[in-house]
């Protein structure tokens, strides 16, 4: 279980915290959405979780467990340890977020060299396994490929592979189908959704479309300016919101319209 308590971030830079006392929690094999638009605090939160904010830069006060270990306060070396083996992390960007100079499968498999003990037959083997476990067809193919030699589906479900490699109790994902196509977004959720059911992974699903986040996740926590403005049941939000910048949210997203103009 993750729990986030009170969570506060404040960088040097800034006047105004960009993280302002949240509290969530995610039970074991849940997957919670966070939304919200650009600035509101969400990817920060995630990067307070993953370990990625540059200390030095900025204050953090509060809590961050996950099954019970502490997130935010832990040195460098035990988090290393944590985040490597028990969180993994998906960007929105996989070719900026991947190594261009460094064949794909290799970096599939680098939480593994890092973290295990593993010989490098038994790393390939794994990370064979993992992108068949993501639908990527022909991992010995694509094991040998650069990034710029795959589509942007096809690295996305990559990163998954790097993500899930080692096991992990908890996946980040900071709007990892915003790059792609519909099509594709919705290959990514089906694909996440059975990652879900058949592993047990918890999730945390961070997106500024509410429509894509209704899809995956059975609960949402709507953030503004560094605050959880609304939380709850996703469809409860979605048709009956109670705060403004919520029912925003939802009047923001595209309505298909039928023949003759009816939305």
């Amino acid at each position: 279980m993750l729990e986030i308590r009170d969570l506060h971030v404040k960088f040097h830079s800034r006047d105004r915290e960009a993280v302002a006392g949240i509290s969530l929690t995610i039970p074991d094999g849940e997957i919670l959405g966070l939304v919200g638009e650009s600035g509101s605090g969400k990817s920060v939160t995630a990067m307070s979780v993953a370990g990625l904010l540059p200390r030095k830069q900025c204050q953090l006060r509060g809590e961050i467990l996950l099954d019970g270990a502490d997130l935010l306060h832990a040195d460098r070396a035990a988090l290393r340890k944590l985040h490597g083996a028990r969180v993994g992390v998906v960007f929105q960007e996989p070719m900026s977020a991947m190594d261009p100079l460094m064949r794909v499968g290799e970096q599939v498999g680098e939480a593994l060299r890092i973290h295990t003990k593993l010989d490098a037959e038994q790393r390939r083997e794994r990370v064979l396994s993992a992108m068949l476990a993501v639908e990527l067809n022909d991992p010995e193919a694509i094991y040998r490929k650069y990034p710029h030699e795959l589509s942007g589906g096809m690295l996305q479900r990559a990163m998954i592979a790097a993500a899930i490699i080692t096991e992990p109790a908890l996946l980040l994902l900071d709007e990892p189908t915003t790059a792609l196509d519909v099509t594709i977004q919705a290959q990514i959720l089906e694909l996440l959704r059975r990652l879900n059911r058949e592993r047990g992974i918890s999730m945390l699903f961070i997106s500024h479309n509410l429509n894509v986040v209704r899809k995956l996740c059975r609960s949402v926590a709507v953030m503004q300016r560094g605050q959880i403005v609304e939380a709850g049941d996703t469809e409860e939000l979605f048709f009956h919101p109670r705060r403004p910048y919520t029912r925003r949210l939802v009047e923001a997203i595209p309505r298909v319209r039928r023949k003759g103009g009816a939305a």
